[in-house]
């Protein structure tokens, strides 16, 4: 087995990065609380210093700065890169304060699972490799800063930058949330819109006479929440609001809508059914106006990512590497999408195992931030 001593090393490691982790994760991070993602990226920056480690970001005025950490920067292999993000969506004092907690099996913290355990198996890994020796190929470390919103408010310059960092790249690892049978090779993509509607309002005692938007928005989003094909279109409408009083017929009404796909094609049927249904009126007297509010692409099965993925279950077999190797589809969206549209291997769900994701109790099973790394580490070492 290559990586016996990598392995070890790592286990070596563990209680020093599971206190990393603690400390990451006590840094609230939003994605749009700017000075907490950047706090978040000056923790594994002046980590990385100390290290001696090369070190770049690109800054954003709205995002937090993403961050590229890079061990071995002068070697002459392909690098290799891990990534995840260090952004949550979780308001801060969500989880109280301090902000982690933990039992014997599991840590809490906003973001832990979704991704911040991830990252921190992503250095803990560069960490293990540099004590072995390892210095056949450069491995770069790229901290997302405002994943969670589809890098709406950087527009999309920190996915451009992700992608020029790991050009020329032989795998790109995203450590997005693990799970116990695989990886993902195949990813949903998501479109957001927000419609909104203008009625006649009038008192309510006279509603004939009024054109209600509210009516209007419930018939368009009866409409739209018919799609629900996990493996194809589905549709989630997420908010409303609408309406001044009671006793009055509502002028207007704002909702959203979110679709996941499956290819692009599916996203053009999208985009005319959005407009079929925004053109339709329900109800006499009233108007809809659509907006795009954000978008990202669907992760489609290449060639080139099965590629990767047979190479690293070919690793994992030869070195005894727990856990099921099957290629997934999941249904959220990742910016291993967009690593993969721009001709880079990639695989996601990389990360570590936890659960309830996006939710104010999530966890992450403590034993998966040094198998995720193990995991990182000997596609690095080996590929």
């Amino acid at each position: 087995m290559k990586c016996k001593k990598l392995f070890e090393t790592i286990d070596g490691l563990n209680d020093e990065y599971i206190q990393f982790l603690k400390d990451v994760c006590n840094i609230e991070s939003p994605t749009e609380y700017k000075e907490g993602v950047d706090n978040v990226g000056r923790y594994f920056i002046e980590k990385a210093k100390a290290k001696g480690w090369l070190v770049e970001t690109q800054h954003q005025e709205i995002s937090g700065d993403v961050v590229c950490i890079t061990m071995n920067e002068n070697a002459k292999g392909e690098p290799v890169c891990f990534s995840g993000h260090m952004d949550t969506v979780h308001p801060v004092g969500s989880f109280g304060n301090p902000a982690v907690t933990w039992d014997d099996e599991k840590i809490y913290a906003p973001g832990i699972t979704d991704c911040k355990g991830g990252v921190v198996a992503g250095f803990m890994a560069m960490d293990a490799l540099e004590k072995c020796g390892f210095t056949q190929r450069p491995v770069k470390l790229i901290l997302q800063s405002d994943e969670e919103n589809g890098s709406r408010n950087s527009n999309k310059t920190t996915v451009q930058y992700m992608g020029e960092k790991a050009k020329g790249c032989v795998a790109f690892l995203n450590a997005e949330p693990g799970n116990d049978k695989g990886f993902a090779i195949e990813m949903k993509g998501i479109c957001k819109f927000k419609f909104n509607i203008t009625g006649v309002s009038v008192h309510s005692s006279r509603c004939p006479e009024g054109a209600s938007a509210i009516a209007e928005a419930a018939h368009k989003i009866l409409k739209l929440e018919q799609y629900k094909d996990v493996d194809s279109i589905t549709c989630n409408c997420g908010i409303i609001s609408g309406g001044t009083a009671e006793n009055t017929v509502p002028e207007s009404c704002m909702f959203t809508a979110d679709f996941r796909f499956s290819t692009e094609s599916e996203k053009d049927k999208i985009m005319e059914i959005v407009k079929e249904v925004a053109s339709t009126s329900f109800v006499e007297g009233t108007t809809c106006e659509y907006t795009l509010a954000s978008s990202r692409y669907a992760m489609e099965k290449t060639q080139r990512n099965v590629d990767l993925f047979e190479k690293v279950k070919a690793i994992f077999e030869e070195n005894g590497v727990e856990g099921g190797v099957e290629m997934l589809k999941n249904f959220g969206g990742a910016d291993s999408a967009d690593m993969t549209k721009m001709g880079i291997p990639c695989i996601d769900s990389f990360g570590v195992h936890g659960g309830l994701i996006h939710n104010p109790g999530e966890f992450m099973y403590i034993n998966s931030l040094a198998h995720t790394a193990k995991k990182l580490a000997s596609v690095a070492y080996c590929i």
